[in-house]
Formats: C-alpha cells, structure tokens, sequence
C-alpha cells in the first residue's frame, strides 16, 4: 500500500516529507488547514505512504451505505455527536487498548473558516498520556508531512494559539477558508 499511495501522490503532483516520528507507537496528530474534502484523500494517502494506519473519529451521520463502508476500511471511527457520552473517554479507551494508534484531528471541526478550534484533541493527548504531532497539507506548493512534535504547557488558549500560527503558514485547498 506504501508504494501505490506513493505512486498517486506523485501522480497528483504532491511531495511528501519524509521525515516521520521515530519509534512512536501512539500520538494524536493535529492537521491543518482543513479547507475541502480532499483534504482527507491527501492526507490519508501521505499516512499511507509512511506506513502508518490512521484513525479519524468522524459524526456517525457520514456513515451511510455505501460511503460508511469506505469511512470504516479509511480508518474512520463513527461518533454519535448527539448523544452525552464523553468523546474524550472514548478516545482515551481507544489508545489505552492499542498497541499502536495514530488519531487524526481537525480541529477546525469544519471544511470553512472557524475561529472557534475544538480543543477534544489536546484533552484527548493529555489524558492518554501521547504525544501531539501537527501534520500539515499544502496546496499552494503541493507540500505536506509532519512538521514536528507539540509539548503541551497546559496552557490550553495559548498552546491552541501557537499551532494555529505553526499550521497559519500552510495554504489549503481553499485559502480563505483557512487558519487565520
């Protein structure tokens, strides 16, 4: 799979970094910008090319024959919004039983510009006790990767700050949807 995820992002006209995090078994990676539903094909497709297998909570009302077939098999992971359960929990439960998982946020929670960021991501590496990585796509050069580790200082406002200025310099699929 390595090889033809490769393969397509060549085609595409993409290049992806390779520098990727050694010897790491869980973390949760924050992606920005999230601009357009490509976003989700590029990138799964970079994490393939890594060799890692990603999952990615998504609302479980995406889940319909015969897309959630293909939801499932991407590594999504349908979450019920609705209800009152803890996504957190649920999250943390998941790492606590893997061996090795890699959970992908958004936390711009939509396609279009919001300045509002879901902090569930920050929580969710905290009390699993994983590291946060920010991984990136950019559309203007083509680009996209890992762009580094992300100590948290416990800071929630200003740790959010500074990756939205870490990922801000990435241009998505849409730009003025993007981080500001």
């Amino acid at each position: 799979m390595r090889k033809f995820a490769m393969t397509l992002l060549h085609w595409f006209g993409w290049e992806i970094d390779k520098t990727t995090p050694d010897g790491l078994n869980k973390c949760v990676i924050v992606m920005g910008p999230h601009t357009s539903n490509w976003d989700f094909i590029i990138g799964k497709l970079a994490m393939y090319s890594y060799g890692i297998d990603t999952k990615i909570l998504i609302k479980k009302e995406a889940f319909f024959f015969p897309i959630g077939y293909f939801l499932k098999l991407m590594g999504g992971i349908p979450v019920d919004r609705k209800k009152k359960t803890n996504i957190t929990d649920q999250a943390v439960e998941y790492f606590n039983n893997s061996e090795s998982l890699y959970m992908i946020f958004t936390p711009e929670g939509t396609r279009s510009y919001n300045p509002h960021w879901k902090k569930g991501f920050y929580y969710i590496a905290l009390k699993a006790d994983v590291p946060i990585y920010l991984g990136y796509l950019d559309y203007e050069r083509k680009t996209g990767g890992f762009y580094g580790e992300f100590k948290p200082t416990g800071d929630v406002e200003s740790d959010i700050k500074r990756i939205k200025a870490t990922l801000g310099q990435f241009k998505g699929k849409y730009p003025e949807k993007g981080i500001r």
